[in-house]
């Protein structure tokens, strides 16, 4: 990532609109977490078992989601120094290798939930079994090395064009599926019985884990780096504000799309009683039927696609961000990026030979509660740094916001103890 730091040129003068477009980019990058295939899975069971009442996670969600990645913003633009190297700057090497050990195991995760939701989508739309779709998802790191020869712009404007195809997709599947509004609206407001239901908690934690996503952290921090936005105060408050407007709009869209997933699957399953439906390749043969028409499940099927890629983009990018960061250690992205999807791919070959394309979406929902538990030893660290005059100097964050931050972190805490208890009692 060195390479890329302040690569993007930013405008110093004319309109607000013209400055904030060369801050677009970085935002949207993050926002893919809204889209990860394990996200699909864990709000394809929500929406089908519990109807619409985790909309209000997936809000929830997002506004933490909010909250963080303007801290990201701050601590990446102010301190100059990405989450992964402000932890190895701050803590001894016995606090930091286990960070560092934490965060490679959300990227793990989240590759997992790639490598999974990827080889379905090609099951789908190709008919190439998942065992094959599994190792094809292997020679994404070409695609990486493609768009990173043409630098770092190209990569946004990836990301951003399959944003667009997914949120065309479900776009139509909402318009076929023609859901109850009065409902859905309901759906966002808070209920007692997401935290007293432990199923419902399982499933409101998976998509916590699969919305405000650890990895999200360091990559944001990082990203907002590639701007060349200048060295004095005024110019780096300005640059805070653009690359804070920047991922607000970018995780507002992603709301909506994921709020799409868990709308469809109440829309569809949940209204005729298949309580049930947890696994995508499911999910896309109930669609037809269910909203009849044959367009449904290939529109399903390609937004999965272009989530997978999408997110091997961003996974890609935040390993090198963490590696480079916590050790100080870089090496080729192509060796990192097969390095780490290895690691993925035997998880997801060894559940798909033993327990058949059925044991996949439980696989998926399993990484993303996995990455809500990684998420406190990204989130204190980042809310420590921010609130520390020391490390940030004028850059510190406004006490109000320091304070909403540390909710938002005791809030996760809470909620995962919670689960373990569960778990732990039975």
């Amino acid at each position: 990532m060195a390479n890329m730091f302040a690569s993007i040129r930013t405008t110093k003068h004319g309109s607000f609109w013209r400055k904030l477009l060369a801050f677009l980019g970085p935002g949207y990058l993050v926002a893919v977490g809204y889209m990860d295939p394990g996200n699909w899975a864990t709000s394809l069971a929500g929406g089908s078992k519990f109807g619409y009442s985790l909309l209000t996670v997936a809000l929830l969600s997002n506004l933490m989601a909010i909250v963080l990645q303007s801290l990201c913003t701050r601590l990446g633009v102010g301190a100059g120094r990405d989450l992964a190297q402000a932890c190895r700057d701050s803590f001894p090497r016995w606090v930091s290798l286990p960070l560092w050990l934490s965060a490679e195991i959300a990227i793990t995760a989240t590759d997992l939930a790639e490598v999974i939701g990827t080889a379905i989508g090609l099951n789908l739309l190709f008919h190439i079994p998942i065992e094959i779709g599994v190792v094809i998802t292997a020679l994404d790191t070409l695609l990486i090395l493609a768009l990173q020869a043409f630098g770092f712009r190209w990569i946004e404007a990836f990301v951003v064009a399959m944003l667009g195809v997914i949120a065309a997709c479900f776009a139509a599947q909402i318009a076929m599926a023609d859901p109850d509004w009065g409902a859905v609206l309901w759906g966002f407001l808070p209920s007692r019985e997401v935290v007293a239901n432990p199923q419902m908690l399982y499933l409101a934690l998976g998509i916590l884990g699969a919305t405000v996503m650890p990895h999200n952290l360091y990559l944001h921090s990082g990203l907002v780096q590639t701007r060349g936005y200048g060295d004095t105060p005024g110019e780096k408050r300005e640059a805070i504000t653009l690359a804070t407007i920047d991922s607000t709009i970018a995780l507002c869209l992603a709301l909506t799309i994921n709020a799409s997933i868990l709308i469809l699957a109440a829309a569809t399953f949940h209204r005729v009683g298949r309580t049930d439906i947890a696994e995508l390749d499911q999910a896309h043969s109930f669609l037809a039927p269910l909203l009849g028409s044959t367009l449904a499940p290939s529109l399903f099927a390609v937004a999965l696609l272009c989530c997978g890629l999408n997110s091997t983009i961003t996974a890609t990018l935040s390993g090198q961000i963490v590696m480079e960061g916590f050790l100080n250690w870089r090496i080729a992205p192509w060796l990192r990026r097969l390095v780490t999807r290895s690691i993925a791919i035997v998880p997801a070959v060894a559940v798909t030979l033993i327990a058949g394309e059925k044991g996949t979406g439980q696989l998926l929902i399993l990484s993303q509660v996995v990455l809500s538990l990684q998420l406190p030893f990204a989130v204190v660290p980042l809310v420590m740094f921010t609130a520390s005059r020391a490390k940030m100097g004028e850059y510190v964050a406004p006490r109000w916001l320091t304070a909403l931050a540390a909710l938002v972190a005791a809030t996760i805490i809470a909620l995962n103890a919670k689960l373990v208890f569960d778990l732990v009692v039975g």
